[in-house]
């Protein structure tokens, strides 16, 4: 086990190479989620806020039904509409109903959340860098492939 590993769980206790993987994953995300919660601390919004808006802006002009933005989620929750009401009640988001089916609404960004989105994304993509900057480009290459080669067939 590596001796930062070692450091967080407080032992030196050897553990099978499987779960050791598997608790570097989990001691990584807390340490990164952490860090991001941070930079979102002095926001006004919470970090699945931020990601509704991210969604959001990526579709503009267009929007998504509540469905698709849930569908989208880094973090998936179970409350996206009461997260859409937080953002509209505070003039992040609008709610349209659907041309082709009126009991269906679709979530757009307003300029106001563009505007939120803009301001935070810069000290996200700062923390990005200072996270990864002990890894090479190709290492950053390598190690999100092989994330994705741990996950792929439990999505």
């Amino acid at each position: 086990m590596g001796e930062y590993l070692k450091k967080w769980l407080k032992t030196n206790k050897e553990i099978p190479l499987r779960e050791e993987v598997i608790l570097n994953l989990n001691v990584a995300s807390s340490i990164l989620k952490g860090e991001f919660d941070k930079i979102m601390s002095g926001s006004s919004i919470s970090a699945t806020q931020y990601n509704v808006l991210r969604i959001l802006k990526g579709v503009y002009p267009e929007g998504h039904p509540r469905c698709e933005i849930d569908a989208r989620l880094i973090d998936r929750a179970s409350d996206v509409t009461r997260i859409i009401d937080r953002l509209e009640k505070m003039g992040l988001v609008k709610r349209v109903k659907s041309k082709g089916d009126r009991r269906m609404s679709v979530t757009k960004i307003t300029h106001h959340g563009i505007k939120l989105v803009d301001k935070i994304t810069p000290k996200i993509q700062q923390q990005h860098n200072v996270s990864t900057k002990n890894l090479t480009d190709e290492e950053c290459r390598i190690l999100s492939e092989l994330l994705e080669k741990l996950y792929k067939d439990l999505i």
